[in-house]
């Protein structure tokens, strides 16, 4: 299956423009999709009988700055096997580009719900929302943080208070007795 196959395939059931094909250096074939058309282009890439994707299993993005549009958010899909393009499961990457002023576009967790907590790392690492995910929050920074780390204009330099922790103190006396306590439990063992 090649990306110009996928690219027929959706003509017709999707909008006019809504999907062009992308460059891909590892041979998978790759799409781009207007972010405005997203939902619409997944679930016909979701339903058609001839790409039945019914697998998702990552959504991430990439920050471009200083370009525009900045970000670019990836999809990857699994086909686990159709009568049209042969029995062995096929591999796709849809691309959404996304511009830095309005970065956002249509939740794809009521497509496969296997989005939902990826697009939820999406949004916490690079504040890209998803409009119309039931529970779009933080994921993996803490809830009070601020900014999104893997934004290329993110500052590094975080000037925080050092957390410092006094070591257990022992004497000479107290380390040797602990050593040969545990050497006299290994033995018994």
């Amino acid at each position: 299956m090649t990306t110009q196959d996928i690219v027929d395939a959706l003509r017709g059931a999707v909008p006019e423009g809504a999907v062009e094909p992308a460059a891909a250096a590892d041979g998978m074939p790759a799409i781009y999709v207007a972010r405005e058309h997203a939902d619409v282009v997944c679930l016909a890439l979701r339903d058609l009988p001839t790409l039945q994707f019914a697998f998702a299993p990552d959504i991430t993005a990439v920050d471009y700055l200083p370009r525009e549009p900045r970000f670019e958010v990836m999809l990857h899909l699994v086909s686990l096997g159709i009568a049209g393009f042969g029995d062995t499961p096929k591999r796709l990457r849809v691309k959404f580009r996304v511009p830095g002023n309005d970065p956002r576009m249509p939740t794809l967790s009521g497509v496969w719900k296997a989005m939902n907590w990826g697009e939820r790392e999406v949004y916490d690492m690079f504040g890209i929302h998803f409009d119309g995910h039931p529970d779009l929050r933080r994921i993996l920074m803490p809830d009070d943080w601020e900014g999104h780390p893997a934004r290329k204009d993110y500052p590094v330099q975080i000037k925080m208070t050092p957390k410092v922790y006094e070591p257990l103190q022992v004497t000479a006396e107290q380390f040797a007795a602990n050593l040969q306590a545990d050497r006299d439990r290994a033995r018994r063992e």
